[in-house]
C-alpha cells in the first residue's frame, strides 16, 4: 500500500529525515512515537506532500513519485489523492457548519455535484457520530466533535489511507476518547493509518506495528508487545522510561 525508499528533508542545514525507508501493508496500522524534534510530524507531512522532500520516493497505491527528480503539480495532486490528513489542530473553515467543511473538499477537489457532496458528507458526520451536529459551526461544537468532523473530512475523499498527526493532543483529556473511539472503529474496519501519536496506551491497543523515531531515523521497530514490552536500543528504552 505504502512505499517509501531512502526518503530526505531538509530545512537548510538542518536534516530532520535521514534515507527513511519504511512499508505500510493495506490495512496495516504503523504508529510513530518519539521526542518532540524527532522528525514524526515532518515525515507524516512529506507523504501528503504538505512538506517537499529533497529526495527518495514515496509510492500509495498505484501513484509513485520520485523526489530525486522534478516533481509537477500533478504529480503532488496524484500522490496527494490517495491519502487524507487529520491534523492536530482542526483546521475547519470557521463560516462553514460541519456538514459544510465536509462538503468542501469533494465539491472543489473532486469536482462532486452538491447534492451527491451532501448525501457523501451526512453519511461520514453519521459514521462519526455527528449526526446531530451537522449543522452547527465549530465554534458551537467540542474540541473532540472538531476532530470528529475533521476525521469525517478526511474519510469523505475516500483516500486509501489516512494520516493522523497527533489528533487528540489539543484536546482536553475527557474529550480524547471520543476520537480514539472513531480510530479504533476505522483500525477494525481495516483503513490504512499512520498515527503520530503520544497516546502510548491507545499505541499499544491499536497498533499493529509501532515506530520508534529520533533524529529523522528509525532507532526500533517492531510489535507494540516488543517495543513497549522488550525495547532492544537503549534510546527506545530511555525514551519508554520517561513517559511511562
Amino acid at each position: 500500500m505504502i512505499s517509501i525508499q531512502q526518503l530526505q528533508k531538509s530545512f537548510g542545514d538542518n536534516t530532520v529525515i535521514r534515507d527513511m525507508s519504511v512499508e505500510v501493508a493495506k490495512g496495516e496500522v504503523v504508529v510513530i512515537i518519539g521526542p518532540s524534534g524527532s522528525g514524526k510530524t515532518t515525515f507524516l507531512r512529506c507523504l501528503n506532500v504538505l512538506e517537499m522532500p529533497n529526495a527518495g520516493t514515496i509510492q500509495i497505491g498505484e501513484e509513485k513519485v520520485d523526489f530525486s527528480r522534478k516533481v509537477t503539480k500533478r504529480d503532488i495532486a496524484k500522490l496527494r489523492s490517495q491519502t487524507g490528513m487529520v491534523f492536530q489542530h482542526h483546521n475547519l473553515f470557521p463560516h462553514f457548519t460541519a456538514l459544510e467543511n465536509v462538503m468542501e473538499g469533494l465539491v472543489t477537489v473532486k469536482k462532486e455535484r452538491k447534492e451527491k457532496a451532501r448525501q457523501k458528507a451526512e453519511a461520514y458526520l453519521t459514521k462519526v457520530g455527528l449526526a446531530d451536529k451537522m449543522h452547527l459551526y465549530p465554534f458551537q461544537l467540542s474540541g473532540g466533535q472538531q476532530q470528529r468532523v475533521g476525521i469525517a473530512r478526511a474519510l469523505a475523499l475516500e483516500p486509501k489511507v489516512i494520516l493522523f498527526d497527533e489528533p487528540t493532543s489539543a484536546l482536553d483529556p475527557e474529550l480524547v476518547q471520543e476520537v480514539l473511539k472513531v480510530m479504533r472503529e476505522l483500525a477494525q474496519e481495516g483503513m490504512t493509518m499512520v498515527v503520530v501519536t503520544h497516546e502510548m496506551r491507545f499505541a499499544r491497543e491499536i497498533a499493529n506495528r509501532v515506530i520508534f523515531m529520533d533524529g529523522g531515523v528509525i532507532v526500533e521497530e517492531g510489535t507494540p508487545g516488543e517495543v513497549f514490552q522488550h525495547p532492544k536500543e537503549e534510546r527506545t528504552k530511555r525514551f519508554l522510561q520517561l513517559i511511562q
